[in-house]
């Protein structure tokens, strides 16, 4: 039988999930809230904020959808998903408990200590703490801080500047209390989303991100400029130790707890150069722009797979993939990642100039009085392709995004540089 759902969210990764569920059998009716100028082509766009819990709840009811997927992490640290259940509607999406994996870097080291799974060392720094002894203790390398709250991606400073490191710890203790000071862990990063329930779990092909802002991973820290997926990084030996030190040990661990894990895992890895994979974070949601590259791969009905979970039936479900890449470049606006100018017009994005092995998906994007499209964030859109190798999914990508303009925008010319090295 043929379902509806509700995507919450308005970003480049629910324009994702907008797109693979409308193209899914099991899907009837898509409707997305707040969405964005891109969802409409896939979606029924509503205008409730994705920090609303009543009027989602409100919405998910008069809509009478079958299912919530949720997209951003903030909701579900603020219970949406145990609200929605408590009402009877399946939401992919963990309940509050589970997102403090996110919310929360502290929970998330003691949930990884809980089940053995590898990660950086850490220090837990508060205004009692010897500030200088400890960054002492941790000059061998740059120095890792980060932030014990939803911080939005910015809340890690790598840094071997004593200064700016003191400082950031300072500023940290003030507003939040306390601070973790981790072991700088070398090697290459990739990410793995597990698709997971109270059953069973699904691995989606792992993905690399590019979170520099400029070409050759210079510049400031952003949200992510592209990614690209699979990720050769993670090598059929590396899986295997992901799968059996990380993965499996997480769900071992959450399935066994009293409310089940209901969502996606994201796992941030450090590949070191042993080929040894560790723990850098856990997110409780898609990463954006890895969910662009992702769900693409996906073979098989990705409305049947996040219902199955959000029910409890993974391990009933099976899961096919494409033999395929896909890449995808980040358009951000002028002045991202530090104040982002907004607003202004964007041509060469229109959905008839979208073919099915390369389209725009659209982030920080709206209408104007004039129902012009225009820029309302700092990452605006982004162009994807699929294709049977790398470096074609990346011509075509990049081909697409040529017929774009936006004043003042800025991408990286070097997504998927790594792997094609």
């Amino acid at each position: 039988m043929s379902k509806s759902v509700l995507v919450v969210g308005g970003g480049g990764r629910e324009h994702a999930l907008c797109r693979a569920l409308s193209q899914s059998e099991s899907i009837a009716h898509v409707h997305v809230t707040p969405g964005n100028a891109g969802t409409v082509n896939y979606a029924t766009n509503h205008s409730i904020s994705a920090s609303d819990v009543d009027g989602l709840l409100a919405l998910s009811e008069t809509l009478a959808v079958d299912f919530v997927v949720v997209g951003p992490e903030a909701p579900l640290c603020d219970s949406l998903a145990d609200v929605l259940i408590e009402h009877g509607i399946p939401c992919f999406g963990p309940q509050a408990i589970h997102a403090e994996l996110e919310g929360s870097k502290r929970f998330a080291k003691e949930a990884m200590q809980l089940a053995g799974v590898p990660t950086a060392e850490y220090i837990v720094l508060d205004s009692t703490s010897d500030f200088e002894s400890a960054l002492v203790s941790h000059s061998d390398n740059p120095w890792v801080i980060k932030r014990d709250v939803l911080a939005g991606g910015k809340g890690v400073v790598v840094t071997t500047d004593l200064q700016e490191a003191t400082e950031f710890i300072k500023e940290s203790i003030k507003t939040d209390g306390h601070v973790l000071l981790e072991s700088f862990l070398p090697g290459e990063e990739a990410s793995m989303l597990v698709v997971m329930d109270a059953s069973g779990f699904v691995c989606l092909p792992p993905s690399q991100d590019h979170k520099r802002v400029w070409d050759g991973d210079k510049g400031l820290n952003t949200g992510g400029m592209g990614a690209y997926c699979p990720a050769p990084v993670v090598t059929e030996e590396i899986h295997h130790k992901v799968l059996e030190r990380i993965v499996k040990p997480m769900h071992e661990s959450l399935s066994g707890m009293d409310v089940p894990y209901r969502g996606v895992l994201y796992v941030g890895l450090m590949i070191d150069e042993n080929g040894d994979p560790f723990v850098v974070e856990f997110n409780v949601r898609f990463g954006d722009p890895e969910c662009q590259v992702t769900l693409p791969m996906i073979a098989s009905d990705v409305g049947e797979l996040l219902f199955a979970a959000a029910t409890d039936a993974l391990e009933n479900h099976s899961v096919s993939f494409h033999d395929k890449h896909c890449l995808t470049v980040v358009l951000a606006s002028e002045g991202y990642p530090q104040s982002a100018i907004k607003n202004r017009l964007i041509l060469g994005a229109e959905l008839a100039d979208d073919e099915d092995n390369v389209w725009v998906s659209h982030a920080g994007t709206g209408m104007n009085d004039s129902n012009q499209l225009i820029s309302t964030g700092g990452r605006v859109l982004a162009t994807t392709a699929i294709a049977p190798s790398l470096s074609d999914a990346r011509a075509l990508s990049y081909q697409r995004m040529e017929k774009i303009s936006l004043q003042g925008s800025h991408h990286r010319n070097d997504i998927g540089y790594r792997a094609l090295r």
